[in-house]
């Protein structure tokens, strides 16, 4: 059985993930299939409509095949290039698509998942809903267009979300607009087929099914967020924690100072360019040089090793403290790729 489904559905395109035991991570060869079967219905007049789910199991998406990517970086590098590269077509093709998307965010929906859900025209979060960008626990960064969405949250909460990784529910992703939808999941095949069946109406439909979402917790912190974490400069919002005594604070300094430094700058300097980009495409560029030099930096593979390897939850960063990782560290790390490297989409 194939890792990622593709069909025709009514009136519909449907990409359906299918790699259950890996809750629908996605690899090099699932984004390939999902671009072929875009660029085909993209001809084709009969698809009024493309929707994005799991065929299976639990989770919508927990992210990429990070494993994969960290044997790659302690290498070459190329395999790790090339599921980026591809990952990035497919995350720019989405969010340039004519035909209207959907994607059911139903579920754990982490990393990749957040690429292939947030271009998506109609984002429909539920109870299940668990949405992150974790990427700072393994070494990464909140990559797939993390720069570009993160950025755009009010105040400072995508910066919250891309440094501590915290999660947020199907009411949050509600209320800060990373969903357009809250729909219960009992009712989510009932409105895969009306919108099979009349995919002109899709938002209608999608209104009819929607619910009154319980109330986001996160609200009641957006204060504090906003306060702690209106730096750009990462030892700026340790300093602002470490300052105030509150359980909230302190709770949310202890997470950051379990991440990799480099990481948490990498976010900032992310974030900060981000929100200046006039074109998606720009962003997947960038994101692209700095994703080929993270992985081949210590902090990825001893992330990967201390949380789904050996799983001693103990990483050793290197560099250790927030103050060793330099201006010039991350410059390089954002250095443009060589000529004849970048990234181009499709």
């Amino acid at each position: 059985m194939s890792d990622v489904l593709t069909l025709i559905d009514g009136g519909a395109g449907r990409l359906r993930l299918n790699r259950p035991k890996a809750i629908h991570a996605l690899t090099a060869d699932m984004c390939s299939e999902m671009i072929r079967a875009l660029l085909e219905w993209r001809q084709n007049p009969e698809v009024k409509a493309v929707m994005i789910d799991h065929a299976e199991g639990r989770g919508f998406c927990a992210g990429g095949d990070v494993v994969m990517l960290a044997k790659s970086g302690a290498s070459d590098g190329s395999d790790a290039r090339r599921f980026f590269r591809e990952e990035y077509r497919l995350n720019h093709l989405l969010f340039t698509y004519q035909t209207a998307t959907v994607a059911f965010m139903d579920g754990v929906t982490m990393g990749g998942g957040v690429g292939i859900s947030q271009p998506c025209k109609y984002r429909v979060a539920t109870e299940n809903t668990r949405f992150a960008m974790p990427e700072t626990t393994i070494g990464l960064f909140p990559d797939v267009g993390g720069g570009w969405y993160l950025s755009r949250l009010p105040g400072r909460v995508g910066q919250f979300l891309a440094l501590t990784g915290a999660r947020l529910d199907g009411a949050e992703c509600k209320y800060l607009g990373l969903a357009t939808h809250y729909i219960r999941q009992e009712r989510l095949e009932e409105v895969k087929a009306q919108i099979a069946d009349r995919p002109d109406r899709i938002e209608g439909i999608l209104g009819t099914a929607s619910v009154t979402p319980p109330d986001a917790k996160i609200e009641q912190n957006l204060t504090q967020i906003a306060s702690h974490f209106r730096s750009d400069r990462y030892e700026d919002v340790l300093a602002s924690l470490e300052a105030d005594s509150s359980d909230w604070a302190q709770k949310e300094l202890a997470t950051l100072r379990s991440k990799s430094p480099q990481s948490c700058k990498v976010s900032l300097r992310l974030l900060a360019d981000g929100a200046r980009m006039q074109d998606f495409a720009d962003e997947m560029r960038q994101e692209y040089a700095v994703a080929a030099h993270v992985v081949q930096r210590p902090d990825f593979n001893e992330g990967v090793r201390a949380l789904l390897i050996d799983k001693d939850n103990a990483p050793r960063w290197n560099p250790a403290a927030p103050e060793q990782v330099t201006d010039h560290m991350i410059d390089t790390i954002f250095a443009p790729m060589p000529e004849g490297e970048e990234w181009t989409p499709l």
